[in-house]
């Protein structure tokens, strides 16, 4: 295999992804002081295409996940979405761009119900301001009407009418994870990053996500890229997979093709790792 292809597991996503990919990542290179983080990485990621993003301790994986969502600025090299350069968009815009985001260290609000949590993550589809909303204007009153219905289907799709009025606070671990996610996809992303969507989770709970992430890209028509350490589920459910190593891309192919790869088998297949700090 050579490092620099990018062809996916499947036909139909591998040509969509090379004609016109939903996101191009251009020589993106990322410098803290004097050290590199990343190098001058590029790969696409190809409309409903299924990308995992793989690598050792610091590899660069969670840099370059903070570059697409607009929490670090490269210095060399450019990110496109959709063919538009994402360089100089604020990261609050990123969600409505199309950009939709989970974390490692899952971020909610811990004193609100999951409703709640969900509903924040519909901020950005509403039109109205603020005259608007404070005379509860008729259609402000549509516009929260169509997300408590978006809310509701994400409820049933992700197994959490159940814990709806529950404190996310209080819920374990893989059901806030669940939780975030719902958050990230009632913003109608087309681009959905998942920043190691299986951490904490058990045996069953990681087959469970396999199933949704594939459930999730063909229910609402998106793209995902995730940073992930476990690699059963990245192979098993990538339609294809870029592999970093100190900041360079070492691999970018079908899962059959990386998990080939010599220099990955090297850096990263053979080790146990637990997540880069960059």
């Amino acid at each position: 295999m050579n490092s620099a292809s990018t062809s996916a597991a499947s036909p139909s996503v591998a040509n969509e992804g090379s004609s016109a990919a939903l996101m191009s990542v251009q020589g993106i290179v990322v410098r803290f002081g004097g050290v590199v983080a990343v190098g001058g990485v590029s790969f696409d990621v190809g409309r409903r295409q299924i990308c995992g993003l793989i690598g050792p301790n610091g590899a660069g994986k969670t840099t370059l996940f903070n570059c697409i969502s607009g929490i670090y600025k490269y210095n060399e090299g450019d990110i496109l979405f959709e063919g538009n350069s994402i360089r100089s968009t604020p990261r609050h815009r990123m969600a409505g761009l199309g950009i939709g985001r989970t974390f490692q260290n899952v971020a909610l609000f811990r004193s609100m119900t999951v409703r709640d949590n969900i509903l924040v993550g519909a901020h950005q589809l509403g039109k109205s301001g603020f005259i608007a909303n404070a005379l509860r204007l008729p259609f402000v009153r549509a516009e929260d009407e169509r997300a408590e219905a978006k809310t509701d289907s994400l409820l049933d799709l992700l197994d959490l009418r159940k814990v709806a009025e529950e404190l996310a606070g209080g819920l374990p671990f893989g059901w806030q994870k669940r939780v975030e996610l719902a958050r990230a996809l009632i913003g109608e992303p087309k681009l959905l990053l998942l920043d190691e969507p299986a951490g904490g989770l058990n045996h069953g709970e990681v087959e469970e996500l396999e199933g949704l992430l594939r459930q999730i890209r063909e229910h609402f028509d998106l793209s995902i890229l995730l940073v992930e350490h476990h690699m059963n589920l990245v192979m098993r459910v990538s339609d294809k997979v870029v592999a970093l190593e100190f900041g360079i891309k070492i691999a970018d192919g079908t899962p059959d093709e990386v998990r080939n790869e010599p220099e990955v088998i090297r850096a990263y297949l053979g080790e146990s790792d637990d997540d880069d700090s960059h």
